[in-house]
């Protein structure tokens, strides 16, 4: 039995039954159970921060997450669908230290660790429910009972274990390197971190003169975009190949890069007694410091005296600045090398938080304050040549928004650059969707590798395991029975956090004193790069379920992880198991707004995913996401884009959908029992099925092979074809009393593609999908799975498809469509009949005739091979394609073409030929691309031309198609009327008109015919009786007053 179903378009109600229906019966759950003993389809989730609230960037991540996995159940896979909770890392700290109301690592200490890390791990769960509410309601399904969590101490005695191995490959390592420093958190970041927080801004660089030692009046000009570093200046840099120039200019003597002078001291500038020379010359040259503080500051450090000279490397450039680049060792890479390869000391005038040292004028100013003031104290002092504003992409720190600085800094540290060519083949081993992140984004990422940066100085987090003594001996703990082994009395419950791990000691094997560990803790995403073995605690247990589900057939997120969530996957399974983790990734764009602007709290363009699940429903917004762009490219979201998808492709389904209800139920249709024969299918019934099938095999190769947006748009244009062509032009086979063949057919057709399209709907649009299942299947088909989430996705019978039928029936619609076009450019409706109708570019069959024949209301279709008769075609010239061709000609060209024969024309076009002719002695050669080409009108006649399709109306009416246009038109009166009355559609009427003497007669000649169309029992020329529904209309020009009773 089927229950009628209401065309409004209240899906949330229906969706909120729907999950009521899946909780109540437990259909997550069911559909893992129903396929545990198959083979397996592993999906990763990226595990999101639950102190943090979702956002709409997460419903888009969900919406493709679920597809995939929803996809490969219904294939019959075994899917892992297991969630996670990333817990640790700075931006738990800073949530926790803003309720407290501290402010950063001094305050913190004061506070006590034991109580901040229990704040710690009371605060990652803040919005827990948030985002397992959120996730519900998208319909993501996702294994929240037994997810994996970072914090656990099964989770970081995984990750501890790794850690030893890279440990013994020789891996993991102690140093004092330049690395980005944020000064708020007091910890460096790794160098996929600082990807994250990239802004544009805009600030001052300064070309500063430096004093040449023993000659007078002698400047060395030099350029930095960092001034806050100019304190702590120990060296000049050269490039040691380049030509530098010494000249005069007002009244100095200036050294600088000889192509670089117009660029810095203006074009035309005034120089004389120029030379130029090698940059290798300047070499050795002795210069004054900048400040008097910095002799003082550097104290008597071994190389003191190798400060303030100039060196030379090649990583200097021509292209900016003055060619000579100031030296800060302490504060970027290749100062440090290159302080390094030149024993040049280090001055490091910058303290931890980032503020300027006791040792200079401006203690305690942060350096992005102090760049103003020193740029001041230099204008003061006369060695400020300039300070020019420029823009470039700054990195601010991705959980506190500090602007980092590049600061020298002991750490521990991955060697990442010793498995650069494994990490760069491994990634050849995966298919990225879309391929160019493979080589380009996340490829050029990883040949650029650098050592991971992986100590943190924080408190919540993984601890290191690297135990040290004061002699040097290191050792790092790979397990928590190691632990117990080597540490001094050691609880064996004991919590792997600090401060309870700070408190283990080991006794050093080398010289007998008492090792402690080190106190830093571990990146964060170094937790969230572990999951794949550390989510099972492996290698300690559950070693089968690791095998069995390594590597992920599947992962997803957006395009920022292949500096964050894909590096860290793929760079500890390279240390630890030298491979990929994950066999394919899509890559996700990001959400913007509807004017394609990032969405900010700055802007307030931030959308709340609740206010528009609650207002749109999960499958709008979900079906939003598939079918807009393609899942890479940036998505701009607003309401009236999800109102758009409801129209286009969900109400029209759903009124699909009704529409077979609601006749199904009036007539009692059984599908087990109301079967048609073969013979019976009629020629559309054929195309809809063929076309489904066709369907069916393009989404199924689509969803295995990550295709998102192809298959949704198919699913979506054969709705749209279903509804407006099958629909529209059967519905009349469904008003007969009797189950005739014809009718058995129309029923067995529709319900074959409905029932079809819940399965291929389902990975889609879950709820709308189940709501149509659990109708259309359940408790009409015997045996029939309880939701259409424990079903089989649909199997293509290729035996029912005809190529050859769906590219007639393309031509039929094609023929039908520029039919149209012809009666709108006429001005005469679909509803008046016509004589004939011609076809050139195309045979069809008598079939397809009579479908175009139907649709149009033309008496006759001729396929013609010539249209000259009945139109002929104005030929323009084509600028775009002529004008650098030929230039001066076209006005001669235009007129010449005017004159021309434009059907010769087309004709030589259409048989691959191009048309010559000769203008003022020159010859002119066109291409169809050439040309122009508009069909234009003789009288009676009016055609439409599409591509090789040219279609022609004969628009002359006899007296015998003009009363058949009334009776169309009238039909079409009174059926409004009907379904303004709010009559059923299975009502008998009663029918009265009053009208002119032109149309009574019209009428009155057929009568069977309205009749039959509109339920009539009785149709009169009278006034309206008492109780019917009445109406004027114009009918083609004459006043009717119409009257309808049931």
């Amino acid at each position: 039995m089927f229950e009628k179903v209401s065309t409004s378009m209240d899906f949330l109600t229906r969706e909120k039954e729907v999950l009521k229906f899946w909780k109540e019966k437990k259909i997550f759950e069911k559909s893992v159970e129903l396929r545990k003993d198959a083979d397996t389809f592993t999906f990763f989730d990226g595990p999101p921060t639950a102190n943090g609230k979702p956002h709409i960037g997460h419903i888009e991540t969900r919406a493709i997450k679920d597809l995939i996995p929803r996809y490969q159940t219904m294939k019959g896979k075994n899917v892992l669908r297991k969630a996670g909770w990333d817990t640790h890392g700075l931006p738990v700290e800073l949530e926790v230290e803003k309720q407290l109301g501290l402010d950063g690592k001094e305050q913190i200490e004061q506070y006590g660790l034991e109580p901040f890390i229990k704040k710690c791990k009371e605060s990652v769960w803040k919005y827990k429910g948030m985002w397992e509410d959120m996730s519900d309601r998208v319909g993501f399904w996702l294994d929240m009972d037994d997810p994996y969590i970072t914090y656990d101490d099964n989770y970081i005695e995984s990750e501890w274990w790794s850690l030893k191995e890279i440990a013994k490959k020789g891996l993991l390592y102690k140093g004092h390197k330049i690395v980005p420093y944020c000064p708020r958190c007091g910890t460096a970041l790794s160098s996929h971190e600082v990807s994250q927080g990239y802004k544009a801004v805009k600030e001052r660089s300064a070309v500063v003169r430096f004093k040449v030692k023993d000659e007078e009046n002698t400047y060395i000009y030099a350029w930095t975009t960092t001034p806050w570093t100019l304190p702590s200046n120990v060296a000049l840099c050269v490039n040691p190949t380049e030509t530098y120039a010494k000249f005069d200019f007002e009244g100095r003597t200036v050294i600088m890069g000889d192509a670089l002078i117009e660029k810095v001291l203006g074009e035309g500038a005034q120089i004389s007694n120029k030379t130029t020379f090698p940059g290798s010359t300047l070499v050795g040259m002795r210069y004054e410091p900048l400040f008097d503080f910095q002799v003082a500051a550097l104290g008597n450090v071994p190389n003191a005296g190798n400060a303030w000279k100039v060196v030379a490397d090649s990583y200097v450039t021509m292209s900016d600045g003055t060619g000579v680049v100031h030296q800060a060792p302490a504060f970027g890479e290749d100062d440090a090398r290159v302080g390094r390869e030149n024993d040049i000391p280090m001055l490091q005038l910058v303290d931890a938080k980032g503020c300027m040292t006791k040792e200079t004028p401006w203690a305690g100013t942060f350096v992005k304050k102090a760049d103003p003031i020193i740029l001041e104290q230099l204008e003061k002092e006369g060695k400020l040549v300039s300070a020019p504003v420029f823009e470039h992409d700054y990195p601010f720190c991705w959980r506190c928004d500090t602007p980092l600085i590049y600061y020298a800094r002991g750490g521990w540290f991955i060697r990442m650059t010793a498995v650069h060519d494994q990490l760069m083949a491994n990634n050849q081993t995966v298919n990225w969707i879309p391929d160019n992140i493979k080589d380009g984004r996340f490829g050029n990422f990883l040949d650029n590798v650098i050592d991971w940066a992986l100590s943190r100085e924080r408190y919540w987090g993984t601890p290191l395991p690297v135990w040290v003594c004061e002699c040097g001996h290191q050792h790092v703990i790979g397990s928590r029975q190691e632990l117990i082994e080597l540490g001094d009395n050691v609880d064996p419950n004991i919590e792997l956090h600090r401060p309870y791990i700070d408190e283990v000691t080991i006794t050093c094997p080398k010289c007998g004193k008492k090792m402690h560990r080190t106190p830093e803790v571990i990146d964060c995403w170094y937790d969230s790069g572990s999951m794949p073995f550390a989510q099972w605690h492996y290698p300690f247990e559950n070693k089968e379920v690791f095998e069995k589900r390594f590597p992920a057939d599947f992962i997803s997120e957006a395009i920022d992880q292949t500096r964050g969530w894909f590096y860290s996957l793929i760079a500890i399974s390279t240390l630890i198991f030298d491979r990929s983790p994950y066999k394919n990734c899509l890559v996700m764009g990001h959400v913007q707004d509807a004017e394609g602007r990032k969405m900010s709290k700055h802007i307030g363009n931030v959308v709340d995913p609740w206010e528009v699940l609650d207002k749109q429903g999960a499958d709008a917004v979900r079906w939003f996401f598939y079918n807009n762009a393609a899942p890479w490219m940036p998505n701009r979201f607003h309401a009236k884009a999800i109102d758009e998808t409801t129209r286009k492709y969900m109400g029209t389904l759903w009124n699909t959908y009704a529409f077979f209800t609601m006749y199904a139920a009036i007539d009692d249709y059984r599908p087990a029992e109301h079967v048609c024969k073969a013979e019976d299918y009629t020629l559309m019934d054929k195309w809809a099925l063929s076309k489904l099938n066709t369907l069916v095999k393009l989404v199924d190769s689509g969803l295995a092979e990550y295709k998102i947006t192809e298959p949704a748009r198919a699913i979506q244009s054969f709705v749209d074809e279903l509804s407006n062509w099958y629909v529209r032009l059967s519905k009349s086979r469904f008003w007969g009393k009797e189950w005739t063949g014809d009718k058995l057919a129309a029923y067995n057709t529709l319900y074959t593609v409905l029932t079809t399209l819940c399965g291929l709907c389902a990975p889609f649009i879950p709820f709308m999908s189940e709501s149509m299942y659990q109708n259309l299947v359940v408790g009409n088909i015997d045996g029939a799975p309880e939701s259409v989430h424990l079903s089989d996705f649909p199997t293509c019978h290729a035996e029912w498809i005809n190529a050859d039928l769906e590219a007639q029936m393309e031509e039929v619609m094609q023929a039908v469509q520029l039919g149209r076009a012809c009666r709108s450019t006429a001005n005469i409706k679909v509803r008046q009949a016509l004589s004939t109708l011609y076809i050139k570019g195309s045979a069809l069959s008598d079939a397809c005739a009579e479908l175009i024949k139907s649709e149009l209301n033309v008496e006759d279709v001729q396929f013609i091979s010539d249209a000259r008769a009945f139109t002929a075609y104005q030929i323009k010239p084509q600028m775009r394609t002529l004008g650098p061709k030929y230039g001066k000609l076209l006005g001669k060209i235009g007129a010449y073409l005017k004159e021309a024969d434009g059907s010769a024309i087309v004709d030589a076009f259409d048989r691959g030929e191009t048309w010559r002719f000769e203008i003022d002695g020159t010859e002119v050669e066109l291409t169809r691309d050439d040309a122009l080409i508009s069909p234009a009108q003789k009288p009676g006649f009016v055609a439409e031309t599409e591509g090789d399709m040219t279609v022609v109306i004969d628009t002359n009416l006899t007296p015998v198609l003009i009363e058949k246009g009334y009776v169309r038109e009238l039909i079409s009166k009174l059926q409004t009327m009907r379904k303004e009355a709010g009559f059923d559609v299975v009502d008998r009427i009663q029918v009265s008109y009053q009208t002119t003497d032109v149309l009574a007669p019209v009428i009155e000649a057929h009568k069977d015919e309205i009749a039959a169309a509109v339920l009539a029992t009785e149709i009169s020329c009278a006034p309206a009786p008492e109780g019917a529904y009445a109406k004027e209309w114009n009918i083609n020009g004459e006043k009717a007053a119409l009257g309808v009773k049931r």
